[in-house]
Parts: structure tokens; C-alpha cells; sequence
């Protein structure tokens, strides 16, 4: 018998709103909600109201769950990032277990999945899926995401791709997923399409690419700043400095295009790395690389004074790829070396 495991963490997936005019309540205990909260959902729950392909003991499937945490995404720090990254090790390290389904809220969605596809040097396919609309409302996209979620982590042919994220009927990869809507069914863009539903069908269209595996970072990974500048008409080189200045261990430059800034840029990421502060050099658009082609402060002198560049990776996984390499404290040229093996 398949045995898929459900870890549940919060999100709208796990939202009851109570109506927009009934009054709120706190789960069991009853208490009246301010206006605007959410009632949590256990994952048990969840995974009952997702159909009969849920349902353990139905077709030579068994669905077991437990809730990590329960809390809107956008209230996640490092520190609960690593506790959901280490209960996937967990159950992915039970033999029992042939698949794993992570129930996350949408806002950072992208960021613990990539987390998850970093340290998980196992088989086991862990997919993660949650909805645009809260489990009591009329059209709620919770159980069919988490059903296909299911069958996505119940099937071989996922075994080895790492994290991937299931929304709409489209399943991708991880790596490069980026929330991109705030209200479509299907939120995700960026990530490698690995398989599409056709019905019940799932067709299985390409394996992404994986780089290496990091260990699970230590607990100090939770205290870990990475701060990210984003570079628009006018911005001041500042804030480079005063990132630093308030304790970040590293730097994330959001760059305009192909990865440039404005004036004085260069001379910030050049005081920063002789610091031994390292600077990711990432791109604000949507899609495309790092490609230094422009000098006068462009991607060229921000690379020559010292900022590794983000490749592919967008601004918020490339802040988790930092961190993880931070949080064991290595040199900058450590820190380089691994990150550009890594991006």
C-alpha cells in the first residue's frame, strides 16, 4: 500500500473566515475573532474533506497527517522554515513513507519549498499545495489542490525531483516557482512545468534540474539576516551599508533587468565584501538571469566589486540560499564558492 503523509503548517487552505458578516470564531475554544482573522483547519480535516482519493485505505492508499504549524505564511520567520524543512527530513527518512504533501500558505509558499528542495537528499517527492480561498468558502480550491497534491506524491514517476508545487492541475518545480498573482486559481509562475492534469490523469512532461544538497541548517539559521535592496530610479547605495550596519550577515541586491543599479552601487558592494559581508547580485524582473553586459555601475562593476551573482534564482530564494550558507558561518570565498555551485 502507497502511504502519503500530510504535514499541514496553515495558510488559507487551513481558513475558515466564518462569512463576511458572521461573527469569528478561535477554533475550539470558541472565542469571538476581531474582524478580518481566520479559524484554523487541521490537516485531519483536510484530508478528509479532499475526496475519497484521500481517504486511507482507498485504492491501495494510505493518507496519515499531522499539523507542524498552523499560521498564515506571511507571519513565517527562518526559524519556522527550518522546523517545517525539518519535518519533511522526518517523514521522508521513515521507509514507510513513499510520499509527502506540504499544506502551506501562499505568500511565502515559494520560499519553504525551495528550503525543502535544498536539504532533502532523499527519493521521497515532497509537493506542496494550498489555496487562493479559505476552506468555508462557496468555491474553495483547498481539497482538489490537496487531492492532486496526493496523487502527485503517491505516483514513482515524482521520485527524485525534489520539492514541487501543485496548484490548478499544474505541478512545477521549486526551484524558480514565485508567487505572481494574488487571487488566480493558479498563482505560480517560474518554476519548470513537470506534469499537468488531464482529469484524474496526470501527464508527466519533463524532470527538472537539481543542483547539490545542503545540509538541514543549524538552529542559527532562524537568526540569520539576510536583508534584500531593491534597486529602482533614485535609490540611495545606503542601504547597502545600513543593512549591514544593522546586523545583516549578508545582502541580497535586487538589481533593475539583466542585474544592474544606479550610481554608487559599486563602491557599496566593494566596502561590503572587503567587510566580508558577501552580496548576492539577484534580478527584480519576473524571469531571465544575472547576465553582467552593462558597466557605468551596471551588473560588470557590481560583479567586479565582489557581488556573486543569483543566476536564475529570484531575489527570495536566493535570500534562502544565503542564509542556509550563512547560518555555518564561512568565508566569503566559501560563501561564493558554494552559492555559485548552489544558485
Amino acid at each position: 500500500m502507497t502511504h502519503v503523509h500530510i504535514l499541514g503548517t496553515g495558510g488559507t487552505i487551513a481558513s475558515r473566515s466564518g462569512g463576511h458578516d458572521a461573527p469569528e470564531h478561535d477554533g475550539d475554544r470558541g472565542h469571538a475573532l476581531p474582524k478580518g482573522s481566520v479559524a484554523s483547519v487541521g490537516v485531519g480535516e483536510l484530508a478528509a474533506n479532499a475526496g475519497s482519493t484521500a481517504e486511507p485505505g482507498r485504492g491501495g492508499l494510505e493518507v496519515t497527517s499531522e499539523d507542524v504549524l498552523t499560521v498564515g505564511s506571511y507571519r513565517l520567520g527562518l526559524g519556522e522554515l527550518r522546523e517545517i524543512a525539518a519535518a519533511v527530513l522526518r517523514s521522508a527518512g521513515d521507509p514507510d513513507v513513499d510520499g509527502i504533501v506540504v499544506t502551506h500558505g501562499t505568500d511565502t509558499l515559494e520560499e519553504s519549498a525551495f528550503l525543502v528542495d535544498l536539504v532533502n537528499d532523499t527519493e521521497t517527492p515532497v509537493v506542496f499545495t494550498g489555496a487562493q480561498r479559505a476552506a468555508d468558502h462557496a468555491d474553495t480550491d483547498g481539497p482538489r489542490n490537496l487531492r492532486q497534491s496526493i496523487a502527485v506524491a503517491a505516483d514513482p514517476r515524482f521520485r527524485g525531483m525534489g520539492a514541487l508545487v501543485c496548484f490548478d492541475g499544474l505541478v512545477q518545480s521549486a526551484r524558480g516557482a514565485r508567487k505572481a498573482h494574488t487571487l488566480a486559481s493558479q498563482p505560480f509562475e517560474g518554476g519548470a512545468v513537470v506534469a499537468e492534469f488531464a482529469g484524474e490523469e496526470i501527464d508527466v512532461v519533463a524532470r527538472p534540474e537539481r543542483k547539490g544538497r545542503v545540509p538541514l541548517p543549524p538552529a542559527a539559521f532562524g537568526e540569520t539576516r539576510v536583508d534584500i535592496v531593491t534597486a529602482f530610479p533614485g535609490s540611495a547605495p545606503e542601504a547597502l551599508l545600513h543593512a549591514a550596519e544593522r546586523g545583516a550577515a549578508g545582502v541580497v541586491l535586487a538589481g533593475t533587468g539583466l542585474g544592474n543599479a544606479g550610481p554608487g552601487f559599486a563602491e557599496a558592494v566593494a566596502d561590503l565584501t572587503r567587510r566580508g559581508l558577501p552580496v548576492v547580485l539577484a534580478s527584480r524582473a519576473l524571469a531571465g538571469p544575472v547576465l553582467p553586459v552593462y558597466g557605468n555601475g551596471g551588473g560588470v562593476d557590481l560583479i567586479a566589486a565582489g557581488a556573486v551573482s543569483a543566476g536564475r534564482l529570484n531575489p527570495f530564494q536566493a535570500r534562502i540560499l544565503a542564509a542556509c550558507l550563512l547560518a555555518g558561518r564561512p568565508s566569503l570565498t566559501d560563501f561564493t564558492r558554494r552559492f555559485s555551485e548552489l544558485r
